[in-house]
């Protein structure tokens, strides 16, 4: 598959942009966002998708992170 052209990219990049933007106002839920979703796998790139898929989970995982604070997960004690 030939790398996509400017025109493609920004197809791509836009349709990205829609989906995130309905995933944000309805609580990540994918079902209220079926349109957007298949816009965007049609758009884009199949590993485009799965690269943006992950950015976002990454991105969302972030903003948690700065908001909360981390906190480790407690594991077993170590008996000493």
């Amino acid at each position: 598959m030939p790398a996509p052209n400017s025109s493609e990219r920004k197809a791509c990049w836009d349709a990205r942009d829609l989906l995130w933007k309905c995933l944000d106002v309805n609580n990540d839920k994918l079902e209220s966002c079926q349109n957007f979703q298949g816009e965007f796998e049609a758009k884009c790139p199949a590993q485009w998708v799965k690269y943006f898929n992950k950015r976002r989970d990454f991105l969302k995982y972030k903003e948690k992170i700065q908001t909360e604070g981390f906190s480790p997960a407690e594991g077993p004690r170590e008996n000493s």
